[in-house]
């Protein structure tokens, strides 16, 4: 799901509920359980054999945790640490690591962001921009999208002067199968306000973020 924009005349306590997402679970744990002993069967497997007796369990649990940001809102992730500060120089966290699934094979995407923003009169704890990344990144997704989330979210909650975010990232649907080139990154990027209409605010975070992407 793509976070909308907020209005600009809204309150942040109304930017913050109109970019929470928390779906419901729809089936227990049992069914997901026994849809996983299908594919085992499926794959040629016995599920009742010793090694995956438990297997049905483990991947439930597994696959849960990493999709740990559907049951995540910003407005309990943020718990008010939004502050008014008087100060309108760049704000840059680079190197925020981020584990993701790919939507269309659930294969993990491995990467980093690098996000800034410019103060407009509010500034957001460090430690919230690394929790709002992971948020969106435990999620099924598509690089572009995250990386949209993650702008639009800063957008919406602070209405700075202007937001930038770099996803790089390396695909296991790119390396495990299909085309099977280890090594290729994808790098995805956001700008909004003065990062998107100014040229030389835009290279000093983009001069600032430069680096060899290594991905282990």
């Amino acid at each position: 799901m793509t976070a909308q924009l907020p209005s600009k005349n809204i309150s942040a306590d109304q930017a913050i509920a109109a970019l929470s997402t928390q779906p419901q679970a729809r089936v227990s744990d049992a069914e997901m359980q026994q849809a996983v002993r299908t594919l085992l069967i499926g794959l040629g497997e016995d599920p009742d054999r010793e090694g995956l007796i438990d297997t049905p369990k483990r991947v439930v649990k597994a696959l849960k945790f990493l999709t740990s940001g559907y049951n995540q809102s910003l407005d309990e992730l943020l718990n008010g640490a939004v502050f008014h500060e008087n100060t309108n120089e760049m704000v840059l966290v680079r190197d925020i690591d981020l584990f993701s699934s790919c939507e269309h094979h659930i294969l993990p995407i491995l990467g980093r962001a690098h996000v800034a923003y410019i103060p407009n009169g509010k500034v957001i704890g460090l430690s919230k921009v690394a929790r709002i990344c992971e948020m969106y990144a435990r999620r099924l997704q598509v690089q572009e999208r995250l990386t949209a989330q993650i702008a639009d979210a800063l957008q919406g909650l602070l209405q700075p002067q202007g937001v930038a975010v770099v996803v790089e990232a390396t695909h296991m649907c790119m390396v495990m199968r299909g085309v099977q080139k280890p090594g290729s990154w994808t790098v995805t990027s956001a700008m909004k306000g003065a990062f998107a209409d100014d040229a030389r605010t835009r290279q000093e975070f983009m001069s600032l973020i430069r680096h060899t992407p290594a991905f282990h």
